[in-house]
């Protein structure tokens, strides 16, 4: 019989960590900060540091030293170095832009009122001008025109509004030359999100305004964004939404209101012609706090599986670096081989153009996977058990009932929500623990956000009835990858019954071209799908004419990579050091903790 050992009681029964530690450092360095580093001794300068942190862990033998990983940690040390100068300069530079802005806007408003009132003795002069003579009224009409420019297209009279703009308030602020970010590319396992993480944490304390976002989390927000800002501009096609409470007010007649609103609605589609450097602004930076300085993001697994996420990526990556954000990313391939089926090719390679000039490309060079190396040592099997026999399935329903005892034993069906208004239903849940079959998460047309929600409440998920995949079950297989991926990434505790071991589960052959059904998800999450359709279309949004689908294609190549990382990621998520993580790192247990903090 399969031995079974109680490493989830004891796991899942420790204290939270106190709180400095748990919101002071990231989901890696708190479980390494937690178990392994005794770093107390070391001035607070360098304490934080990713070169003086994997240093110590090398010195205590819970690292093992890589020569490439030792680099690039020191790379990332010289960066965040030249942060907190650049921190400074960008909080100094927003105040400047600030005032700037506000200045421009009250000048812009004054002209405004000048044309608008020019318009207002307009249509009084067209009354009386009937009984004048006709050459006083050439005179004036003439005079009239030189200011307010009647029969000009409204283009030509927003570009003479802000070139008057410019010589009254003067230039936009130039923003401080940013640092150079870092893009770190290699193999499964070969440290590359350990190194990022290490970093982010690092930041802390020293730039405000800071994320680090995983592939799939990152596309479903960039949606998110798109879909509120597409909704606001349709809204603003309404004569009354688009006008200001400020032209309300003012005392000229409707038709000038009409013209007053027509010039601002004019303003905003310029400056929201393209969707995407809108998604960019608000993607990292909350305006609204009235916070100012630099920007920073750490971006896990960049990919482009298709034509949505190389037009989107292209262009909010491309807006942020152009504005002083540090990109620091990880991927599986160095940028230039990142589109091999040559989607888009020309906003492609302008992306790649903005990379390199702004994100070094640093390859990780090993060829180890650590994290089997870290399995090699110890392995808990008792959370994947194989294959579907009666013994195994004996195994799996023993610890399934054993830990939802701890929780209390009383098993419900619930229904969680999902982002865009969709909803998720859970065949079976404990207080934060959760079981599925694998078709109830991987044969029907559910992806990234419906795993992550899971992800986010289940803190333990059980799956049953898992088979061996290949190219011919291909959507189940990249349905099941990308849950492994989030459960992974919100510190899940998973337990396993399959029809093989990990490493014979994915059975990758090279049977043509691959097809990403996850990638229609985002179809289904506007009305008829026409929001996505534009932006593959044009790299923006418009109301001219769109395509009638989407093509979606994965290399043979791209996809064994998947399955790679996903069996490298099944295997630590046996092990010892990252069952320890979960009730530390897991969100269920976060918001736990700060429940406590706030009763105290």
């Amino acid at each position: 019989m399969m031995r079974r050992i109680s490493s989830i009681s004891s796991i899942l029964s420790r204290r939270f960590l106190p709180q400095t530690i748990i919101y002071g450092a990231s989901k890696f360095q708190i479980n390494l900060i937690r178990r392994f580093c005794d770093l107390s001794q070391l001035p607070p300068t360098k304490r934080a540091g990713p070169l003086t942190l994997y240093k110590s862990l090398v010195e205590q033998g819970k690292l093992q030293h890589d020569p490439h990983q030792e680099s690039v940690a020191s790379e990332l040390q010289n960066l965040l170095g030249r942060l907190e100068q650049y921190e400074k300069d960008m909080e100094e530079y927003h105040v400047n832009l600030a005032t700037w802005e506000k200045k421009r806007e009250n000048e812009r408003h004054r002209l405004l009122m000048e044309e608008a009132e020019l318009r207002q003795q307009d249509g009084v002069w067209t009354t009386v001008s009937k009984h004048r003579n006709r050459l006083v009224e050439k005179w004036f009409s003439r005079k009239r025109n030189e200011i307010v420019e009647p029969g000009v297209g409204k283009w030509v009279s927003y570009l003479n509004r802000e070139k008057k703009l410019d010589s009254l308030v003067g230039r936009r602020p130039i923003a401080p030359p940013a640092p150079k970010g870092l893009y770190l590319y290699g193999s499964v396992g070969s440290g590359k999100t350990m190194l990022m993480d290490m970093f982010y944490s690092a930041t802390q304390g020293i730039v405000k305004h800071r994320r680090r976002f995983h592939f799939h989390e990152a596309m479903l927000e960039i949606h998110e964004h798109m879909h509120k800002i597409w909704k606001i501009q349709m809204e603003e096609k309404s004569l009354q939404s688009g006008i200001s409470s400020w032209i309300m007010n003012v005392p000229f007649d409707g038709k000038v209101k009409e013209w007053l609103a027509a010039e601002e609605r004019y303003k905003q589609e310029m400056q929201m012609k393209n969707i995407l450097p809108a998604v960019a602004d608000k993607f990292l930076v909350d305006l609204e706090t009235g916070q100012r300085g630099a920007s920073i993001l750490c971006f896990d697994e960049i990919q482009t599986v298709d034509v949505f996420a190389i037009v989107a990526l292209s262009g909010i990556l491309s807006r942020l670096l152009s504005t002083g954000t540090v990109l620091v990313a990880t991927s599986n391939r160095a940028p230039e081989d990142l589109n091999q089926d040559g989607m888009q090719r020309e906003i492609f390679l302008k992306f790649v153009a903005k990379l390199g000039e702004h994100c070094p490309k640093v390859l990780v060079g090993n060829e180890i996977d650590y994290r089997r190396l870290i399995a090699q040592r110890t392995i808990d099997p008792d959370h994947y058990f194989w294959p579907l026999n009666s013994d195994a399935f004996k195994e799996f329903e023993k610890m399934w009932h054993e830990v939802i005892n701890q929780f209390g034993g009383r098993i419900t069906t619930k229904t969680i929500p999902v982002m865009f208004g969709r909803k998720v239903e859970v065949p079976e849940s404990c207080d934060g623990v959760a079981r599925f079959t694998f078709d109830n998460l991987c044969s029907h047309p559910v992806g990234a956000a419906d795993y992550i929600a899971i992800a986010k409440n289940y803190h333990t998920v059980f799956i049953s009835d898992i088979p061996v995949m290949s190219m011919r079950i291909r959507d189940k297989a990249r349905r099941f990858i990308t849950l492994i991926d989030e459960l992974y990434n919100h510190h899940c505790c998973l337990f396993c019954i399959a029809d093989s071991s990990i490493d014979d589960l994915f059975q990758g052959t090279d049977e043509g071209t691959l097809f990403d059904m996850e990638s229609f998800q985002f179809e289904t999450e506007t009305e008829g799908g026409k929001l996505r359709r534009d932006v593959l279309a044009e790299g923006n949004v418009s109301s001219s004419g769109a395509p009638t689908g989407i093509v979606s294609l994965l290399s043979g190549q791209e996809e064994m990579f998947a399955f790679r990382r996903a069996v490298s990621r099944l295997i630590e998520m046996q092990t010892p050091f990252y069952l320890e993580g979960v009730r530390l790192l897991h969100p269920y247990f976060q918001s736990k903790q700060v429940e406590i903090v706030s009763n105290h």
